[in-house]
């Protein structure tokens, strides 16, 4: 009876010692991260200052900004990849709202792209397992292709890392980051790929539940 509540006891301490560990590794990843994230912000926010941008009124100074946008992009699922998908507009309109949508719309279009490319390479390899005809092959490749508008469109609500300003003469020119959850993104893509798919392809729909399982 003593050896088994000694064997329980040493169980009960290994576990204590390794969710402290895991608890204090984590404290330290989020320690690296900030560090990383404060100084990569202080240098890009000088050399946005000596391009003369600068913040909305009111709004958090541009060195926090900027260190929230990294903060994102260091992030990482329990995959170890990019949590967030992470994209950039700028443009030039006669007022600043007028610019920011503008340039909103440009980071949702770049988003739009990456998300498509990535899904595009998943669909390719899932195309190749399913062994699927070349002309089904070709035309899946092209509606891929041609679904960024409709992907940028369906997205969601997105993160505005931050958003500066500079006046151009009249106008004034708007320089902003975006985010969007890079599972939520995927699976939005699929959303809109599959009904393109069933809407412009004769592909037989058991093949592409099959391709679009991933």
């Amino acid at each position: 009876m003593k050896n088994v509540m000694t064997y329980a006891l040493s169980i009960c301490c290994l576990l204590f010692l390794n969710n402290a560990y895991a608890q204090q590794s984590e404290k330290e990843l989020i320690k690296e991260i900030k560090d990383k994230a404060v100084k990569e912000a202080r240098k890009e926010a000088k050399a946005f200052e000596k391009q003369g941008y600068h913040v909305a009124p009111g709004a958090l100074p541009m060195e926090k900004q900027i260190e929230k946008a990294w903060m994102k992009q260091y992030e990482e699922d329990d995959s170890g990849f990019p949590k967030y998908i992470v994209a950039t507009g700028n443009s030039v309109a006669g007022s600043q709202s007028a610019a920011k949508l503008q340039a909103t719309e440009l980071a949702k279009l770049e988003l739009a792209g990456t998300i498509s490319t990535q899904v595009a390479a998943l669909i390719e390899n899932s195309v190749a397992n399913n062994q699927m005809t070349n002309e089904d092959a070709v035309t899946v490749t092209k509606t891929v292709a041609a679904s960024k508008n409709i992907i940028a469109q369906e997205l969601g609500r997105i993160i505005t890392l931050f958003e500066i300003y500079r006046d151009k003469g009249q106008n004034v020119e708007t320089n902003v980051r975006i985010a969007y959850n890079a599972e939520m993104a995927k699976e939005a893509a699929k959303k809109v790929i599959r009904k393109k798919l069933e809407e412009e392809t004769e592909v037989a729909h058991e093949k592409l539940e099959k391709m679009m399982n991933f």
